[in-house]
C-alpha cells in the first residue's frame, strides 16, 4: 500500500476481502448504524446529508464529526431602541397585528407588528400558513423573539426569526446554539435535533491517547469534546484553539500518523528484490546531459540507488520545485533497474505530460542504450498490441504513459520500478494496480508541488523524502509583475512588441468557454481576439481538446510555427519550450498561489529573460492581494507552498480540490499542525511496543482507527 492510501474511501470488498476484513468492535456499532436509523431521517433527508457529509451512505459518526461552524448567542437580550443591526439578538416584545399579504399575491410578505416600552419591530414571514402564525404569535401577549435584526426603510424588521417562544419556553432555550455548515435543502434544525440524537448513542469509549499526555494537554475525553461542541455552553467553546476541537484534532492526526507507520512498517516486512548495478547506463545518461547534476540532484541519486540495491521495498517521495530536474533523477533510477535486466514504469497524470516526459528522456536513453516507448489510451490497433508484446518478452525497458500503463492486458517481462509522477492525482487504487504489476516492486513518488512539512507528514509520512531545492544552471531569474485588467490593451500591445522580436509567449485563461455565471476570461473569446491581432501566429491548447490536437498545438508552439500560446492550465505542469520568455495570467486572483508559481515555471528555462505578467480585476481583497505580493517577492517554491497553505487550505495546495482527496475533517493545518510531530512521534513509539496493536491501548486505537475511517491499516497488521 503507498502513501495517502488511507486518506480515500477504500473500494467495496469482494467477498473474499470481506472475510479476512477485521471486525469492527461491537462497541462501535451505534455509531456506525446509518443516519436513517436517526429519529426524522427519512431517504430524503439521507441524499441531503449524503452531499453535506461528503458521504454516499453517510452513518452516525460522520454527522457527529461535522463541528459547528459558528454559534447565535441568544444571551444578548436588548431593548429594541438599543438594537444594532445585522446582529442575532433576543427581544422581548408584545404582538400586535398581523398584517397578511394581499389576495392572490402569494409573494407578498405577512407582517406580523411587535413592540417593546421603548420601540417597534416588524417580524416577516414569506410563504406562511396564517393559522401557524396567529398560533405562534397571539395578538396582545408577550414572546421572546430570536434572530437577526436588521433595518429596512428605516424599520427595525426580522425575517423568519429563529425562534419565537412564550416564557415557558423562553427558560428551557439554549442560550448559546452553534450554527453547522449547511446545503441547500438541509434546515439547521434538521440538523440540530439529528445531532442530539447523535450524541444519545455515544458509547462509553476507553482511552486511546497516553494517560500522561492527556493530562498535560488538559483535554477532555472523546465522547465529552464531542458534546462540548455541539453543546458550547459559551461561544468560544467551539473555538478550533479550545481543548475540545485541539482534543479531536490530535485524535485524526494520530489515527493518520498510525495508519502511516502500518503502511510503512508492511512495505518493511515486506521483502523487496535489490537491484544492483555498476552505474554504466546511468554514466552514459550523465555524460549525455547539457550540464552537471546540482547538488541536491546528486543525493537523490545517491539515496535512490542506495534504496534499490536492499532488499527492502523503496518507497520514496523527490519533491522538488518548478525546473529542479526531477525527470532526470528519475530516469538514473530507471536506468539502474534496467541495467539489472529488468523493467521501469514512468506513469503522469495527462497525456501531455506523459509525452513531454517522452520528449525529454528520449535522447538521454538513446544514448545509454535504453529502449523506451509510450502506452496512452491513444495507441489502439496493432501499435498497441505490438507495444504489449514487446513489454511482455522484455523488449521494452522503461514504458511511460498515463493511467493506460495498469490496465489489465499491460503485463510487463519484469517491472522492478513505478515511478508516479504527480501521485496525489491519481487514487490509490490505481497507484496499487501499477505496484502489482510486477514482484516487490520499488515506487518513486514526484511531485512538482513542493508541499509543507506539515503536509507532507499527514500525507507522506511513510515514505522517504528527497528535496531538490536548487535549480540547474543556466536557470533566469523571472520578472514577475502584477497589472489590473484595465490595462489589458496595453499588455496586448507588449506581447505585440515582444513578438516582433521573435519572442514566444504563453497567455493562460481560467476557463475554456465563456460563462454568464462568472466574469471570467475564456480561453476560446480570448484566442478569437488576438488572432485578429495578430494573425496566424496564435494557437490555441486547452483540456476539452482532443489529444492529437493539444499536442499538434504544442508542436507547433515548440517548433516556433507559432509565437502565442493561448491555453488553460492543461500548461501547468511538465511543458518545457526553452524558447517562450513570457507568460501572462489573466485573473491571477482567482488561481492558488502553488498554481500561479507552477505555471510561472513554464518560462525561465532557457537562456533569454524572461516576464511573468500577472493581471489581476480591481479590487483586490486581502488574500489576493497577498498572494500575489509574495510571488512577486520570490521564486522559492517551499516557501510559496507554506504561504499558500497559511492563505487557503490543504486540499488547494496539493492540487487535489478537486480530484477527491479530502484534506482533514477536523484538525485545522495552521493551529493545530504544531501536533503533528508529536503524533508521528506517538505512532512510533505506540507500533514500537505493540506492533500488533493488542495490548489495552492498542485495542483503543483500533476503535480510533474505525472512528476516523482509517480501518484499512488494521488488515495490515496480519497482512505479513
Amino acid at each position: 500500500m503507498s502513501a495517502a492510501a488511507l486518506h480515500r474511501p477504500a473500494l467495496r470488498p469482494n467477498s473474499a476481502q470481506a472475510s479476512m476484513a477485521p471486525m469492527r468492535p461491537q462497541v462501535l456499532n451505534p455509531l456506525f448504524g446509518s443516519l436513517t436509523s436517526l429519529p426524522g431521517v427519512g431517504p430524503k433527508l439521507e441524499k441531503l446529508y449524503a452531499r453535506l457529509l461528503d458521504h454516499e451512505a453517510p452513518r452516525v459518526v460522520d454527522l457527529l464529526l461535522h463541528l459547528p461552524s459558528g454559534v447565535i448567542d441568544r444571551r444578548a437580550r436588548p431593548k429594541l431602541r438599543d438594537v444594532q443591526p445585522g446582529q442575532v439578538v433576543t427581544v422581548a416584545v408584545t404582538i400586535g397585528k398581523h398584517r397578511p399579504g394581499p389576495p392572490r399575491r402569494s409573494r407578498a410578505p405577512y407582517r406580523v407588528y411587535a413592540s417593546d416600552d421603548t420601540g417597534d419591530i416588524t417580524l416577516t414571514y414569506f410563504n406562511p400558513r396564517r393559522d401557524y402564525l396567529e398560533k405562534l404569535l397571539p395578538e396582545g401577549e408577550m414572546r421572546y423573539v430570536s434572530g437577526t435584526a436588521e433595518f429596512y426603510d428605516g424599520m427595525l424588521q426580522m425575517v423568519h426569526p429563529d425562534r419565537v417562544v412564550d416564557e415557558a419556553g423562553f427558560s428551557a432555550l439554549p442560550l448559546v446554539e452553534p450554527v453547522y455548515p449547511l446545503t441547500e435543502g438541509l434546515a439547521l434544525g434538521n440538523v440540530r435535533r439529528a445531532v442530539d440524537s447523535a450524541l444519545a448513542r455515544l458509547p462509553d469509549l476507553p482511552e486511546w491517547q497516553d494517560e500522561a499526555w492527556v493530562a498535560r494537554e488538559r483535554f477532555p475525553s472523546f465522547a465529552v469534546a464531542l458534546r462540548h461542541l455541539h453543546r458550547p455552553a459559551e461561544p468560544h467553546d467551539i473555538f478550533p484553539e479550545n481543548p475540545a476541537w485541539t482534543r479531536l484534532a490530535y485524535d485524526e492526526l494520530l489515527a493518520g500518523q498510525l495508519a502511516l507507520a502500518l503502511v510503512r512498517a508492511h512495505m518493511r516486512r515486506q521483502a523487496g528484490r535489490g537491484s544492483a548495478s555498476e552505474g554504466r547506463l546511468r554514466a552514459r545518461i550523465l555524460k549525455a546531459l547539457p550540464y552537471a547534476l546540482t547538488h541536491s540532484q546528486q543525493k537523490a541519486v545517491d539515496d535512490i540507488i542506495t534504496d534499490l540495491a536492499r532488499p527492502q521495498r523503496m518507497l520514496r517521495l523527490l519533491q522538488g520545485d518548478v525546473g529542479s530536474g526531477k525527470t532526470v533523477v528519475a530516469l538514473t533510477a530507471a536506468a539502474a533497474v534496467i541495467e539489472a535486466g529488468r523493467q521501469a514504469a514512468f506513469m503522469a497524470p495527462t497525456e501531455i505530460l506523459a509525452r513531454q516526459h517522452l520528449t525529454t528522456i528520449t535522447p538521454l536513453a538513446e544514448a545509454a542504450g535504453i529502449r523506451v516507448a509510450i502506452l496512452t489510451g491513444r495507441e489502439r490497433g496493432p501499435a498497441r498490441k505490438e507495444i504489449l508484446d514487446r513489454l511482455t518478452l522484455g523488449d521494452i525497458d522503461l514504458l511511460i504513459g498515463t493511467h493506460a500503463l495498469f490496465q489489465e492486458d499491460v503485463a510487463f517481462h519484469d517491472l522492478a520500478l513505478a515511478v508516479v509522477d504527480e501521485q496525489h492525482r491519481f487514487g490509490v487504487h490505481q497507484r496499487l494496480a501499477l505496484t502489482q504489476k510486477g514482484e516487490a516492486v520499488d515506487v518513486l513518488v514526484l511531485t512538482a508541488t513542493p508541499i509543507p512539512r506539515t503536509l507532507v507528514l499527514t500525507y507522506f509520512g511513510d515514505m522517504d523524502i528527497s528535496e531538490l531545492r536548487e535549480k540547474p544552471p543556466g536557470r533566469q531569474r523571472i520578472d514577475t509583475r502584477t497589472i489590473p485588467l484595465s490595462r489589458l490593451e496595453e499588455v496586448e500591445d507588449a506581447v505585440g512588441r515582444a513578438l516582433a522580436e521573435g519572442k514566444r509567449a504563453y497567455w493562460v485563461c481560467p476557463l475554456v468557454d465563456e460563462s454568464e455565471k462568472i466574469d471570467l476570461a475564456a480561453a476560446q473569446a480570448r484566442f478569437e481576439e488576438l488572432r485578429k491581432k495578430f494573425g496566424d501566429r496564435i494557437d490555441l491548447v486547452h483540456g476539452r481538446m482532443k489529444g492529437a490536437d493539444k499536442d499538434a498545438a504544442m508542436a507547433r508552439f515548440a517548433a516556433g510555427e507559432t509565437q502565442v500560446l493561448v491555453a488553460t492550465t492543461v500548461i501547468e505542469v511538465g511543458v518545457d519550450v526553452p524558447e517562450a520568455t513570457i507568460m501572462v495570467i489573466e485573473h491571477a486572483e482567482r488561481f492558488g498561489l502553488a498554481q500561479l508559481h507552477q505555471l510561472r515555471g513554464r518560462i525561465g528555462r532557457g537562456s533569454g529573460a524572461s516576464t511573468c505578467l500577472l493581471l489581476y480585476k480591481a479590487p483586490l481583497g486581502e488574500t489576493a492581494k497577498a498572494r500575489l505580493a509574495i510571488l512577486r517577492e520570490t521564486e522559492d517554491g517551499f516557501r510559496i507552498a507554506e504561504e499558500d497553505l497559511r492563505l487557503r487550505g490543504e486540499g488547494d495546495v496539493l492540487g487535489t480540490r478537486q480530484s477527491g482527496m479530502p484534506g482533514f475533517q477536523i484538525a485545522r493545518p495552521e493551529v493545530h499542525g504544531k501536533y503533528l510531530g508529536a503524533a508521528r512521534d506517538d505512532a512510533a513509539l505506540i507500533l514500537s511496543r505493540d506492533g500488533t496493536l493488542s495490548t489495552p491501548r492498542g485495542e483503543a486505537l483500533r476503535q480510533l482507527l474505525y472512528l476516523f475511517g482509517k480501518d484499512e491499516a488494521i488488515k495490515l497488521i496480519r497482512a505479513g
